[in-house]
């Protein structure tokens, strides 16, 4: 975008063509540029326009304009400098939004360019070099307030001035105090820490004494008595002194204006609005309480926007509104998630681009339109993880001991296991059946792979598009009873192996490329296997398509390289064909490959792979599109229109987008970080990554998260909410990350630090640590190696039972170390039991569970799928039910108290043992069962139930 208009500054010269900030500062009535060596320096009697630029691989650069107004800064500064942000603006093709940021009340967003904070300087910016613009150094009294970005404030340096809600940091010449009040949390006081940190570096050149003062700490200590003495000598602090910082709550309705050619407010209506409401050819004001909207159509003059901004500024100015009332500025069509939500009907923006099905079919596209096309070389995607394994155990057939050999051996090898869910039970897949997978079921994916320097583990729980649905009334592919019952048993499998593996939702046609990567070559049929499955068309009378060899059947063939390759079984007409792929039609008597005109060589190169891996002995009639025999149509029931566009079958790039907080009451009243990085992953918090083709939810170790299940209904409630009015797909995948066992694949998203992923203690414990020098380790590994997965020794009988050395390691498959006379079972039948049953089921296991799944399979049996004994669920819910009722005499509460969320919880109770402080007759009426048969089920059920009543 060129800047050289007639009436454009010439300070904005070149403006907005790099990333990153620029700023410039009203001096003297002209527009100054002020050097990055002063970035984040600003002077309480001058005012700015910050330009900051986003350029993102794809489309076009990203501006926001903020121009920032100090306390003592003149009115004709501040007028200056919002009519130069509209110049701004204009220059740049009217595509930014814009923010008036006045001193001590800036948006997250601004205070987001300039971490860890600003702390604006007394005096008048002047661009001379070695003026001192009046600074000198003095005892100064700050309060911080913030947990994600800080806004930091001077206050009188007073006793009066302390209070029990915010964190002060008194800054003197030889030492900085952090007083951190009663009230404030674990990640203000940490934020705190690094705006001492930022003055010890800018005000005492990194040498300085450092002491951390607690709310209600007496004089008894030296350092507190000092501190006190500062201030004149120690006095209780009122319990009701308010803090500095006023918290602005977002409103639930507006009020909608016109604003006329002469400035003139008309009011349009409030509450919720419709987008109709809003003309291309007029400006509105969007007032909020907390925050006002100028919302600029894209049909108005710079003279009617100018008019605008100076009317709901004068608005502000005249209605007596707090100076933390924000003011954004938005062109018509740069809408933020927030301005959208007052609207009850606006439209969801769908961002045009060429699917990513490759460059060569658009190029085929074109060609057969006319146009002269060079045909472009294919892109190849690269796995973010290591996938040169297979879905295979390289256990199987191999006893317990050799497996373990094997284990210790090849560290580095990849293991893999594919389990189906069937209602309450799920079933170990068999070898050669694990790439091929049924639309009607549910599956669990577990990969095992190499990564830096250790272990790293994947869950997937692969939801089938026609898998059972909780009620005709809801969508099947969005809520299913084998997706609930899918993610409960992940969840089971994860918390039995005590460490951080990364669960994935995923949702059949929505699939990462890397879960094609794992798989390679993976065959999704029409039906199911499950019980479950089979039974539910039974009872609705639908007939069973599921897939067999003997019938007709139509395959699409997609992918992009030998790795990442699919047949997709489709409907069984001629309206399923695309010309853009490549198809295997099965039929009794013969078989057809058919090959689209726009499929590309790559796609025919992939048609011949998958051919022989789904049967190596079919001899099909290759047929090109417009080729077709009579025989072709009346397999597929009669000739149809082909399909010439290009499906999108993957999942599209992926866009780096917002990092979200979301609240422990899971509310979804979130709230979003800008400009986020490591820093930001705060361990008292959950997180969601929004990247608008996938959601990472990240867990910290010291949030109230309980489980990764719960972390993903929080997602799973992010996205139905639509909280940043983006239309996300309940089907898109969902990756819940565990703090301290973040994959590649999520930390690429950040300039990642892994020294300060291993850290202990909380928020506040770590900054403390890193500003005094010592890096802290975590108190327990979080993530495992094949070489030792317990800091415990090995007992004896272990090491009896398999000999030395092989005893000293774990077998890193999913199946225990179960006695002898176990392994010759028949079983390949799975059903949860808790870490405790486990124990009391293998005594020669370690006491610390591998950090695997105990399974009831046998590593050399035969690949058949067979169901437990009753013997051995009987012993399962015996032993559960012995592990569970060991507490007597406990004190009984009401049900009130002892509900998660309760308004006044009971104290000092198990918080995992909810249930069990309820009397029998209440325990009854809640759960309608008694206790003994309620300690009966299995571990995940219990979870389950007490779930349901807010007990877990």
């Amino acid at each position: 975008m060129s800047l050289n208009g007639k009436d454009t500054d010439q300070a904005f010269q070149s403006a907005g063509t790099k990333p990153g900030l620029e700023i410039w500062c009203i001096e003297n009535l002209q527009l100054v540029p002020v050097s990055k060596s002063s970035h984040g320096k600003f002077y309480c009697g001058s005012s700015y326009v910050i330009l900051h630029t986003v350029v993102p691989k794809s489309g076009p650069p990203q501006h926001d304009i903020h121009y920032w107004l100090g306390n003592d800064t003149g009115k004709v500064d501040s007028v200056l400098a919002s009519d130069k942000a509209l110049e701004l603006d204009e220059a740049l093709g009217s595509c930014t939004v814009q923010y008036r940021e006045v001193q001590g009340q800036e948006t997250e967003k601004f205070l987001s360019y300039f971490k860890p904070c600003i702390i604006p300087v007394e005096g008048v910016y002047s661009s001379r070099q070695g003026q001192s613009n009046g600074e000198t150094y003095q005892i100064k009294l700050l309060t911080c307030k913030g947990d994600h970005v800080v806004h930091v404030k001077e206050v009188p340096f007073s006793r009066s001035s302390l209070n029990h809600n915010d964190v002060f940091i008194l800054d003197t010449a030889s030492k900085i105090y952090l007083f951190s009040g009663c009230n404030s949390t674990i990640q203000e006081r940490a934020k705190a820490l690094e705006v001492v940190q930022y003055v010890k570096d800018t005000k005492h050149g990194g040498k300085c004494e450092v002491v951390t003062i607690e709310d209600g700490k007496f004089v008894g200590d030296h350092e507190v008595g000092e501190f006190w003495s500062l201030f004149g000598g120690y006095a209780p602090i009122p319990r009701e002194s308010p803090s500095f910082f006023q918290d602005h709550s977002d409103a639930q309705s507006g009020n909608l204006f016109w604003i006329t050619l002469q400035g003139k407010l008309s009011p349009c209506g409030s509450g919720s609005f419709t987008r109709e409401l809003l003309e291309a050819d007029k400006c509105y004001m969007l007032d909020c309480d907390s925050e006002i909207f100028v919302w600029l159509g894209r049909l108005t003059s710079v003279t009617e926007r100018k008019t605008s901004i100076s009317a709901a500024e004068d608005f502000l100015r005249n209605h007596d509104r707090s100076a933390g009332t924000h003011l954004s500025v938005i062109t018509e069509g740069l809408e933020s998630s927030k301005f959208r939500s007052y609207f009850t009907d606006w439209p969801q923006k769908v961002e045009p681009r060429l699917y990513e099905e490759g460059r060569e079919k658009v190029a085929a596209i074109f060609k057969q339109h006319g146009y002269e096309v060079k045909e472009l070389p294919e892109e190849e995607l690269e796995p973010l993880i290591d996938c040169k394994g297979t879905i295979k155990s390289r256990c199987d057939g191999l006893s317990v001991r050799s497996c373990v050999s094997y284990a210790h051996a090849c560290p580095a090898k990849w293991l893999g296991y594919v389990w189906r869910v069937d209602g309450d039970e799920w079933t170990l897949v068999p070898v050669p059946e694990q790439k091929k997978l049924y639309s009607g079921d549910c599956y669990i994916v577990q990969y095992t792979y190499p990564g830096n320097g250790r272990d790293e583990n994947l869950f997937y729980a692969w939801i089938g598009r026609d898998s059972v649905p909780v009620s005709m009334a809801l969508p099947a592919q969005q809520f299913t009873e084998d997706r609930r019952d899918a993610i409960t048993h992940t969840n089971a499998i994860i918390d039995s192996m005590k460490g951080g593996p990364v669960m994935a939702q995923v949702v059949q046609d929505k699939e990462p490329d890397q879960f094609f990567f794992i798989f390679q070559t993976l065959i999704v049929y029409k039906g199911g296997k499950s019980k479950r499955y089979k039974e539910f068309i039974a009872e609705k009378g639908i007939a069973d398509e599921t897939y067999d060899e003997s019938k007709e059947a139509l395959f699409r063939i997609q992918g992009t390289s030998p790795t990442h390759m699919q047949a997709i079984q489709v409907d069984h007409v001629s309206s399923s064909l695309n010309s853009s792929y490549c198809y295997i039609l099965q039929t009794g008597t013969c078989g057809f490959t058919w090959i689209g005109n726009l499929s590309s060589a790559r796609d025919h190169n992939l048609l011949d792979t998958i051919l022989e891996f789904l049967n190596p002995k079919w001899q099909p009639v290759s047929v090109r599109e417009g080729n077709e025999p009579d025989t072709f149509w009346e397999a597929l029931g009669g000739k149809t229109e082909i399909i010439l566009a290009v499906l999108n079958m993957s999942n599209g790039g992926l866009f780096l987008g917002c990092l979200v907080q979301i609240p422990y009451s899971g509310d979804c009243k979130v709230k979003e970080i800008y400009n986020f990085t490591q820093d930001d992953l705060t361990t008292e918090d959950v997180l969601v990554l929004d990247c608008h083709n996938e959601l990472y939810v990240w867990v910290g170790s010291h949030s109230k998260a309980k489980s990764k299940e719960q972390a993903l209904t929080f997602a799973l409630k992010f996205i139905e909410k639509d909280v940043l009015t983006e239309g996300l797909s309940l089907e898109m995948p969902i990756y819940v990350v565990a703090e301290g066992h973040e994959p590649s694949y999520f930390t690429r998203f950040f300039e990642w630090d892994s020294s300060k992923a291993n850290m202990h203690g909380n928020s506040f414990e770590r900054k403390l640590a890193e500003l005094k020098g010592k890096q802290q380790s975590l108190e327990a590994p979080l993530r495992h190696s094949r070489k030792a997965y317990s800091r415990e020794p090995t007992p004896e009988g272990l090491r009896s039972g398999f000999g030395s050395p092989i005893g000293r390691f774990r077998s890193p498959s999913p199946a225990p170390r179960v006695p002898r006379s176990s392994r010759k079972s028949p079983t390949n039948h799975l059903q949860f039991s808790s870490p405790e049953t486990i124990r009391k089921l293998f005594p020669e296991s370690p006491t610390q569970a591998s950090p695997v799944f105990v399974s009831l399979a046998v590593l050399d049996s035969p690949p058949v799928e067979t169901t437990s004994s009753p013997a051995e669920n009987a012993g399962s819910a015996e032993a559960e039910r012995n592990g569970a009722c060991g507490d007597i005499n406990l004190q009984i509460y009401p049900y009130e108290r002892l509900k998660v969320m309760s308004s006044d919880p009971a104290k000092g109770i198990d918080v995992a043992k909810r249930e069990a402080y309820l009397s029998d007759e209440e325990f009854e009426a809640k759960f309608q069962m008694t206790k003994g048969n309620f300690y009966k089920l299995p571990k995940w059920k219990q979870n389950k139930l007490k779930m349901a009543l807010n007990l877990f």
